[in-house]
């Protein structure tokens, strides 16, 4: 789901005032009103998942509300490299100013969804669901997990107040999974869930005994993940599971194999590289 234009408007105004700055010296120059008007088009130059042209849009809007945007082609498919996605015609100074900051969020967006179209696909004969994590870029959020659903995954929370995790930490802290539950069920408002970060199966029998709504495998080993998924639905098949930490495309297929609902990655965003495109006039 594309994030709303009232969170996106102000997001994509500060990162083009950081790129203006006191305005655009070179582009400024060169244009005058009489010679403004252009038109321009948007090359793949390598193969991808294309993710961020309506955001895009935005950018130039912004600097040009008459500006025509028109795609050609549709958001979260899969081209090849010398496919022309968009073409554009509106006034030079908004084309030339707009283009960094537009073409760097499509580059990166479109990067990370290719990335996680891969790691979907890894395991798309398997009844288990690819999620994202926080590992995000700070101010980048919304977009990159905007990326990694175009790319095919959902998402995991958004942010601290989504969801209850209770991590390595909040047990330590609390000194015991069945004492950091009970802290929390009193004040958490409904429907949220509560999830926890086991890395023994010890872990996994107190969460479960204190009922536990998801039950995290971190960093375990594809056996002991077995072994945990059968105690785990052998005592409350209500319960979700979700495997972490260290997936790759090489194991992927092999943690899916063990019977979890849920694959969580920061792999899909911070191993991601950017997808090359270019505008041309």
């Amino acid at each position: 789901m594309l994030p709303s234009k009232l969170i996106l408007e102000p997001l994509l105004k500060t990162w083009l005032l950081e790129d203006i700055g006191r305005g655009d010296r070179t582009t400024n120059a060169i244009f005058t009103e009489e010679n403004s008007h252009q038109k321009a088009y948007w090359l793949l130059k390598e193969d991808g998942v294309i993710a961020g042209l309506p955001i895009a849009k935005m950018v130039f809007q912004l600097l040009d509300e008459k500006l025509l945007f028109t795609e050609q082609i549709e958001e979260g498919k899969y081209y090849l490299a010398g496919t022309k996605l968009v073409t554009m015609a509106g006034k030079m100074d908004a084309l030339l100013t707009g283009e960094r900051v537009a073409l760097n969020l499509v580059m990166h967006l479109s990067g990370i969804a290719t990335m996680t179209r891969k790691y979907v696909e890894a395991i798309a004969h398997y009844p288990t669901q690819l999620v994202d994590t926080r590992k995000t870029t700070p101010g980048l959020r919304i977009l990159e997990k905007y990326a990694t659903q175009i790319g095919g995954a959902i998402n995991h929370r958004m942010g601290l107040d989504d969801a209850v995790m209770i991590k390595d930490n909040h047990i330590e802290a609390a000194g015991s999974i069945a004492r950091a539950i009970a802290l929390i069920r009193g004040n958490i408002p409904y429907p949220l869930t509560i999830e926890v970060e086991t890395n023994n199966l010890e872990q996994v029998q107190e969460a479960i005994e204190h009922q536990a709504n998801i039950i995290m495998l971190d960093n375990m080993t594809i056996a002991q993940m077995k072994q945990a998924v059968t105690i785990i639905r052998q005592s409350n098949q209500n319960i979700k599971i979700e495997a972490s930490g260290n997936v790759t495309l090489d194991n992927i297929q092999q943690i899916a194999q063990t019977g979890i609902d849920f694959i969580s990655t920061s792999a899909t965003i911070t191993r991601a590289p950017w997808l090359d495109l270019s505008m041309k006039f």
